[in-house]
């Protein structure tokens, strides 16, 4: 570079020149269109990550997709307003241009061409149909608008065709509908698409999975932030069409639409073993996110009794692979901590140590201050530790059963293991003590039990008389202290069933109040919880029904509570019992159902 030109840049007001692509194109090396998030970023499953550098004094700023969008709907209002003269029918054709906004703006790119196409040379008009959205609503909703000539969504539907749901196509057009002014834009407005029906498919799912709720009932938006960036992935796009077909289908009870959700299951599940078998796309939110919602969708269909534990334990594995550093930000730190004791229960279920009990997995994905961390998450900082003990009691009974081990290594063993269950035992009742004796909001407090038709009521044994009573039940100030009380009588008693301990081990009556616990709680948190957040109750409830005898009251209540659930949820998962997610060796299946 020459005096002369070094001169020329050192004294130029302009400064140093502003890069105007994101971080991870500068990084990667490509081409960036410059709207947030770009394209690239979005191919490669990374949409949230898409961030550009400001720097000051420059007044560029990406262009924003939502920004877009906003603007395209305030020009199509303004539009739709000029173009029609009446109030109600400018409202009517509005409602429909969003509609079809919304199906371009998301859709593949054949369901474009083909709107496109209907467009240009097609009339049709729409015949909307009413579908019940309300999380309690099921198919009594249904009959109440049906009519004697009306066979409900069953008939409507045929095979995996389900625009006949909102798209009757007419191949004469109607004079009194069509106006020299508004001929070409009355196309437009009398059309709307297959998509519009798929929305309120993934909405109805959406809210049973993801239910808006606040911080006091604990973390639940995941995966309704993957439904928001479904459309800049094709696979997570075709597991929301999946996972909402089977849930909806289920949920009213029409097998139709159940059907067609199973059959997008296979290309989703093809599309998937691809993404893990690429060292890139494996480590994308959008490949982590599908992974969850086919969880999601066993504790929905329950295909088979493994089903659920397999599709965990690859969640597991795959959160592994992805590393701590890859669950700070975004959807991605989201499904991390909220899924977390789903993640802890399967290390229970395994009974083998966790990478999840070391030190980084407990603070690295709470560093950037995302989310905080709570109650729940102090609590699965200990119960994670207890897999590992699980594992060393199984190994040490399988040595002293052989006789492989001398008197002297056999104290050893013993001595370690017993001392690390005293710690954590120790360490569980100093955690109830600093965090739900001290409640902000106080601990749970006893009320006495009712028999009101809504939830059935729990009984058990007076222990020392050995009657059968109705002990009083627990109320809490909010859902999260529920779910970690359950989560918290779980993780004792797993932990005391390995207590061999000579002195202060828990003893057969403490099991049996944890136990009991966990029951009394349950009433609570299905009454209050939304949508299907009783799901994370799911583990709790199995591990206090092994320890009642087999046709006891304890069991008939937890009968009961289950199959209630399964009715109100449409949760397969609920109805089967439940026995793939023991963690107990050999668990005895369910008999008395």
């Amino acid at each position: 570079m020459s005096d002369q030109s070094f001169k020329k840049a050192a004294s130029s007001p302009q400064g140093p020149r502003q890069s105007r692509s994101c971080k991870v194109c500068r990084v990667r090396k490509v081409k960036c269109d410059r709207v947030k998030p770009c394209h690239a970023c979005c191919t490669h499953g990374y949409p949230s990550k898409c961030v550009y550098e400001v720097v000051p004094g420059e007044d560029f700023k990406p262009v924003s997709q939502a920004d877009e969008i906003r603007n395209l709907r305030g020009e199509i209002k303004e539009l739709s307003t000029k173009l029609n003269g009446g109030l109600n029918r400018s409202q009517r054709r509005l409602n429909q241009l969003q509609t079809l906004f919304e199906t371009i703006r998301s859709a593949p790119e054949d369901v474009v061409e083909r709107l496109i196409a209907d467009l240009r040379y097609s009339h049709v008009e729409v015949n909307p149909q009413e579908v019940p959205v309300g999380s309690w609503e099921r198919t009594e909703a249904l009959d109440e608008r049906r009519t004697p000539d009306d066979n409900g969504l069953s008939d409507a539907v045929e095979g995996d065709d389900l625009s006949s749901l909102v798209i009757r196509r007419r191949h004469s057009p109607d004079p009194s509908e069509t106006s020299d002014d508004d001929s070409a834009y009355g196309s437009i407005c009398r059309i709307d698409s297959s998509k519009s029906m798929l929305d309120v498919f993934i909405e109805r799912f959406v809210d049973a999975f993801s239910p808006e709720v606040d911080a006091r009932s604990g973390e639940a938006g995941a995966i309704r932030r993957a439904a928001e960036i479904r459309m800049f992935s094709p696979i997570l796009t075709d597991a929301f069409q999946a996972v909402s077909h089977v849930f909806f289908g289920r949920s009213v009870q029409n097998k139709t639409i159940e059907s067609t959700g199973f059959s997008y299951y296979p290309r989703v599940l093809r599309s998937l073993q691809e993404a893990l078998q690429d060292p890139e796309r494996s480590k994308a939110e959008s490949t982590l996110a599908t992974v969850v919602l086919l969880m999601a969708f066993e504790s929905v269909e329950r295909t088979s009794q493994a089903s659920l534990t397999a599709h965990v334990q690859g969640a597991v594995r795959l959160i592994e692979h992805r590393g701590p550093e890859n669950h700070m930000y975004g959807v991605e730190h989201l499904f991390f901590t909220e899924l977390r004791p789903y993640w802890v229960s399967a290390a229970f279920t395994t009974r083998a140590p966790s990478f999840l009990a070391r030190e980084e997995w407990k603070t690295i994905p709470w560093a950037a201050g995302t989310t905080p961390k709570n109650i729940l998450h102090y609590l699965l900082d200990l119960a994670v530790e207890v897999p590992a003990l699980l594992s060393q009691h199984d190994e040490l009974s399988a040595d002293i059963s052989s006789n492989i081990l001398s008197a002297h290594e056999r104290s050893v063993k013993q001595a370690a293991f017993w001392n690390g269950v005293g710690d954590l035992t120790n360490r569980f009742a100093l955690w109830k003590i600093n965090w739900v004796d001290g409640y902000p909001d106080g601990p749970p407090r006893e009320v006495e039990a009712t028999d009101e038709g809504i939830f059935p009521v729990f009984h058990c044994r007076d222990l020392r008389t050995g009657a059968v009573i109705a002990p009083t039940k627990f109320e809490y100030p909010d859902l999260l202290l529920t779910q970690t009380m359950c989560l918290y009588y779980a993780s004792r008693l797993i932990l005391s069933s390995v207590d061999t301990r000579p002195t202060d081990r828990v003893t057969r009556p403490e099991q049996y109040q944890l136990a009991c616990g966990i029951c009394r709680s349950l009433e609570w948190y299905i009454l209050k919880s939304p949508g299907n957040m009783i799901n994370r109750l799911a583990f709790p409830v199995r591990v206090a029904w092994e320890v009642f005898p087999n046709g006891g009251p304890e069991r008939k209540f937890l009968s009961e509570v289950l199959k209630l659930v399964e009715k109100r949820h449409s949760l397969a998962l609920w109805g089967g019992g439940m026995a793939e997610i023991s963690p107990r060796p050999h668990s005895p299946p369910r008999t008395d159902i």
